[in-house]
């Protein structure tokens, strides 16, 4: 087939655009140390739901530690909703919506994301970062994911 018109090259991949819009969301997050966004996309590739992490809607986080050390009480760690989480909550339509679906995240998900992720049918996931990687939590993702046959990749570019 002749090709008719010259289209711009440099556009965004799907991958791409996915883990930007995951990213942006990122920036809703006020924790002061780490912020995560995380984009669920259905199978044909449409943006089902957004998530970051941050405090439980309902009330005031000024009033809530960020702090990472401590007493557990005084730390941000019984309070703070992960993005993952918080995607798959935000969701509004119907779960089976997400059997299938993408996750896109800039930070391999814990533990506990992994099992939610798992739950509700989401069957890839996509990832910048993994730096907990040599964690419990993260080394039992990885073994829930590859028993339950959710795959993962990290998109994070090889610098030049």
């Amino acid at each position: 087939m002749k090709e008719l018109n010259k289209q711009r090259k440099d556009y965004l991949t799907w991958d791409e655009f996915f883990m930007g819009v995951a990213l942006l969301a990122a920036k809703r997050s006020k924790d002061p140390n780490t912020q995560v966004g995380a984009c669920i996309v259905s199978s044909d590739n449409r943006i089902l739901s957004v998530g970051y992490n941050g405090t439980p809607n309902g009330y005031d986080d000024v009033y809530f530690p960020w702090d990472r050390e401590g007493d557990e009480l005084e730390t941000k760690y019984l309070y703070v909703v992960h993005a993952e989480r918080n995607a798959i909550l935000n969701y509004r339509g119907n779960n089976k919506d997400l059997v299938g679906a993408k996750i896109y995240v800039d930070l391999f998900p814990c533990n506990e994301c992994a099992k939610e992720i798992i739950q509700v049918g989401i069957k890839e996931v996509y990832y910048l970062e993994d730096k907990y990687a040599t964690t419990n939590s993260v080394i039992a993702s990885k073994k829930m994911f590859d028993a339950c046959g959710v795959s993962y990749k990290c998109l994070k570019k090889e610098k030049k």
